[in-house]
Protein backbone atom coordinates (compact mmCIF):
# COMPACT_ATOMS: atom_id res chain seq x y z
CA UNK A 1 0.00 0.00 0.00
CA UNK A 2 1.43 3.38 -0.96
CA UNK A 3 1.68 6.20 1.53
CA UNK A 4 -1.54 8.14 1.51
CA UNK A 5 -1.90 11.85 2.09
CA UNK A 6 -2.89 13.01 5.58
CA UNK A 7 -1.91 9.77 7.32
CA UNK A 8 1.71 10.05 8.53
CA UNK A 9 1.69 10.47 12.32
CA UNK A 10 5.05 12.26 12.36
CA UNK A 11 3.63 15.09 10.28
CA UNK A 12 0.55 15.36 12.51
CA UNK A 13 2.91 15.56 15.50
CA UNK A 14 4.90 18.33 13.81
CA UNK A 15 1.67 20.20 13.08
CA UNK A 16 0.75 20.10 16.78
CA UNK A 17 4.27 21.22 17.72
CA UNK A 18 4.02 24.14 15.30
CA UNK A 19 0.61 25.28 16.53
CA UNK A 20 1.62 25.03 20.19
CA UNK A 21 4.86 26.91 19.52
CA UNK A 22 3.01 29.70 17.72
CA UNK A 23 0.51 29.98 20.58
CA UNK A 24 3.06 29.67 23.40
CA UNK A 25 3.63 33.43 23.82
CA UNK A 26 0.16 33.53 25.33
CA UNK A 27 1.44 31.61 28.35
CA UNK A 28 5.20 32.25 28.54
CA UNK A 29 6.99 35.48 29.24
CA UNK A 30 8.75 36.87 26.18
CA UNK A 31 10.51 39.87 24.79
CA UNK A 32 9.95 41.03 21.21
CA UNK A 33 12.57 38.65 19.78
CA UNK A 34 11.16 35.62 21.58
CA UNK A 35 7.57 36.54 20.75
CA UNK A 36 8.16 36.81 17.01
CA UNK A 37 10.54 33.86 16.89
CA UNK A 38 8.00 31.54 18.50
CA UNK A 39 5.13 32.79 16.35
CA UNK A 40 7.01 32.76 13.04
CA UNK A 41 8.73 29.41 13.56
CA UNK A 42 5.52 27.88 14.90
CA UNK A 43 3.62 28.96 11.80
CA UNK A 44 6.43 27.80 9.48
CA UNK A 45 6.58 24.38 11.17
CA UNK A 46 2.80 24.04 10.92
CA UNK A 47 2.85 25.00 7.23
CA UNK A 48 5.68 22.55 6.49
CA UNK A 49 3.64 19.89 8.27
CA UNK A 50 0.61 20.59 6.12
CA UNK A 51 2.87 20.34 3.06
CA UNK A 52 4.18 16.97 4.28
CA UNK A 53 0.69 15.72 5.05
CA UNK A 54 -0.67 16.73 1.65
CA UNK A 55 2.35 15.40 -0.27
CA UNK A 56 3.72 12.38 1.63
CA UNK A 57 6.27 11.71 -1.13
CA UNK A 58 7.88 15.13 -0.59
CA UNK A 59 11.36 14.61 0.80
CA UNK A 60 12.05 18.35 0.77
CA UNK A 61 9.31 19.03 3.30
CA UNK A 62 10.99 16.71 5.79
CA UNK A 63 14.31 18.49 5.31
CA UNK A 64 12.47 21.76 5.94
CA UNK A 65 11.32 20.31 9.28
CA UNK A 66 14.91 19.43 10.13
CA UNK A 67 16.16 22.91 9.25
CA UNK A 68 13.38 24.74 11.07
CA UNK A 69 13.90 22.59 14.15
CA UNK A 70 17.62 23.34 14.26
CA UNK A 71 17.05 27.06 13.74
CA UNK A 72 14.38 27.16 16.44
CA UNK A 73 16.68 25.30 18.84
CA UNK A 74 19.54 27.80 18.44
CA UNK A 75 17.27 30.88 18.33
CA UNK A 76 17.38 31.68 22.09
CA UNK A 77 21.17 32.05 21.94
CA UNK A 78 21.36 33.72 18.54
CA UNK A 79 18.54 36.18 19.22
CA UNK A 80 19.41 36.71 22.87
CA UNK A 81 16.33 35.62 24.77
CA UNK A 82 17.82 32.95 27.03
CA UNK A 83 16.85 35.09 30.03
CA UNK A 84 13.22 34.23 29.27
CA UNK A 85 13.14 30.65 30.52
CA UNK A 86 9.69 29.70 29.28
CA UNK A 87 10.32 31.04 25.79
CA UNK A 88 13.77 29.45 25.65
CA UNK A 89 12.61 26.05 26.84
CA UNK A 90 9.72 26.18 24.39
CA UNK A 91 12.15 26.86 21.54
CA UNK A 92 14.57 24.14 22.68
CA UNK A 93 11.93 21.46 23.19
CA UNK A 94 9.92 22.33 20.08
CA UNK A 95 13.13 22.48 18.05
CA UNK A 96 14.27 19.03 19.17
CA UNK A 97 10.83 17.50 18.68
CA UNK A 98 10.56 19.02 15.20
CA UNK A 99 13.94 17.57 14.23
CA UNK A 100 12.91 14.16 15.58
CA UNK A 101 9.57 14.24 13.70
CA UNK A 102 11.31 15.19 10.46
CA UNK A 103 14.06 12.61 10.88
CA UNK A 104 11.60 9.80 11.67
CA UNK A 105 9.41 10.70 8.65
CA UNK A 106 12.35 11.04 6.25
CA UNK A 107 12.78 7.31 5.43
CA UNK A 108 9.06 6.96 4.64
CA UNK A 109 9.12 10.10 2.49
CA UNK A 110 12.20 8.83 0.63
CA UNK A 111 10.58 5.48 -0.03
CA UNK A 112 7.32 7.08 -1.16
CA UNK A 113 9.27 9.48 -3.40
CA UNK A 114 10.99 6.52 -5.06
CA UNK A 115 7.60 4.90 -5.61
CA UNK A 116 8.12 2.16 -3.05
CA UNK A 117 5.35 0.56 -1.10
CA UNK A 118 5.06 2.02 2.36
CA UNK A 119 2.42 0.99 4.82
CA UNK A 120 0.51 3.89 6.31
CA UNK A 121 1.07 4.12 10.04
Amino acid sequence: MATRAWTRWQDWAALVIGVLTALSPIVVETNAAALWTLIIFGVLIALASLWSLAAPDSVASEYVHLGLGVLLFIAPWVLGFTAFGGASWTAWIAGVLTVIAGAVALPEANQAHKGGAVAAH
